[in-house]
């Protein structure tokens, strides 16, 4: 069966931005704005991933908890819808692939475990991990108070969240509540995203403007035909993937990026059961691929470079309560 792939330009320039045109190359290639400072590199989409690896710190490695320890496996929840370049399947339709994945080996390596990779719905995602059928989510998972009561969490990535409609579109902008005021849009239900939403819409009632409709799109082929249709007229989503489609389709454009929390700057971040030990050891493995780079390339490799954070900390601040 034939693959086709498209050349994906980013200019990674404070936030992610649109240039792109489609060839059927042998993979995608990502080129950063050289002020970025993250020169230019391809991206692989093939099962072979040669992913980015990290060696083995025993004193880290020790503080696993003993029955994964005793496992030799790291069981990570992510996933399994499709949303590049977070968590996506390869050219073989099989090989779960993208940055997600790829910084979760990170964390196996350096924790000497072997990674396993289980993909699942949003939905089912904190359920795996809450029973302990996973040990830890690495699924674009932002770090909230309210879900600070059930799991820990150790953070690895900046949180942003984007605005994408249809490219000949007449909306140009996104930016505050009042701008959705009276249009049709769409978000995942159960999402961060979600709560700044309603959110949005409790401001624009309390100023006496209309609240947007909200049609809620789980899957993002559910989404993306809405919006080629016309149904909604926009669509509310984790900025890094909406980028994604947006160049690859050439059929919409991003017109707004928000912090995580709306106004609030939030984090994404490793989950894991709560009390079950583990973060600790997480939060130490991502500060060791920090510090030597290996972290940088994984995010570089996927045109992420810009939601990078100096440090991983173990709960930090999350979202405020609603």
């Amino acid at each position: 069966m034939p693959r086709w792939h498209h050349a994906v330009v980013f200019t990674l320039a404070g936030v992610l931005a649109l240039a792109a045109c489609g060839t059927p190359d042998a993979e995608r290639e990502v080129v950063a704005d050289p002020s970025a400072g993250t020169g230019s590199q391809v991206i692989n989409t093939s099962p072979d991933q040669q992913r980015i690896r990290a060696d083995k710190v025993d004193e880290i490695a020790a503080k696993v908890p003993e029955p994964i320890r005793a496992d030799g496996k790291l069981a990570v929840g992510v996933s399994g819808e499709g949303a590049p370049p977070l968590a996506f399947r390869a050219d073989d339709d099989r090989t779960l692939i993208g940055v997600e994945p790829d910084i979760a080996q990170l964390v196996a390596d350096v924790l000497g475990l072997e990674l396993e990779l289980n993909p699942t719905s949003w939905e089912n995602l904190f359920l795996v991990i809450r029973s302990g059928q996973n040990e830890v989510g690495f699924s674009n998972i932002t770090v909230t108070e309210e879900r600070k009561d059930i799991y820990d969490f150790a953070s690895y990535r900046v949180d942003s969240l984007g605005w994408e409609v249809k490219k000949d579109g007449k909306i140009e902008k996104i930016e505050k509540p009042a701008d959705i005021a009276g249009l049709t849009v769409s978000v995942g239900s159960g999402t961060n995203q979600e709560q700044v939403l309603l959110n949005w819409n409790k401001q624009n009632k309390a100023a006496g403007l209309a609240e947007a409709k909200i049609v809620y799109c789980q899957r993002p082929t559910e989404y993306q035909l809405a919006l080629r249709s016309g149904r909604i007229d926009a669509y509310f989503g984790p900025n890094p993937a909406l980028v994604y489609h947006a160049t690859v389709s050439g059929e919409t454009k991003i017109v707004g990026v928000v912090p995580g929390g709306g106004e609030v700057p939030a984090q994404i971040a490793a989950m894991t059961q709560k009390g079950n030990n583990l973060v600790p050891a997480l939060s130490e493995a991502l500060n060791v691929v920090i510090k030597n780079g290996k972290y940088q390339e994984v995010l570089n490799r996927w045109g992420l470079g810009d939601e990078a954070i100096p440090t991983s900390e173990v709960n930090p601040p999350g979202l405020p309560r609603s």
